[in-house]
């Protein structure tokens, strides 16, 4: 079975990790940050496939990063999380050029369906 890297990046750590944990288990790659600064910097040393993106963060924003993401690293898919409504994310998301969205607390089934349908699984 192909490995799916992914990559993480929430300022809620203990999130982050429990999620990082389970998406581990069900046998993808991931890494975790929790600052979109941070994020970057992880992204041109080891690019990922799919980046769990979410979009409130102190310091640089999930759109922010987002954006950043779709200029250097167009290949890269990117799927935002928030706790917003699913309108003003979905809005927000295609605008942007996220490939998907999910609002918190997150379905890990939902989540994996996501991630396997942005690498083409």
């Amino acid at each position: 079975m192909l490995e799916i890297r992914v990559l993480l990046i929430d300022d809620e750590e203990e999130f982050a990790s429990a999620l990082a944990e389970r998406l581990s288990l069900r046998g993808m790659r991931t890494s975790t940050c929790n600052r979109g600064e941070e994020g970057l910097k992880m992204i041109e040393t080891d690019p990922p496939q799919v980046v769990i993106l979410d979009m409130n963060m102190p310091g640089l924003s999930g759109m922010d990063v987002l954006a950043r993401i779709r200029t250097d690293h167009p290949e890269i898919r990117v799927i935002l999380l928030t706790g917003q409504s699913p309108r003003e994310v979905e809005k927000a998301a295609s605008g942007a050029g996220a490939c998907d969205y999910l609002t918190k607390p997150v379905n890990i089934g939902e989540l994996i369906v996501k991630i396997r349908s942005a690498v083409g699984l």
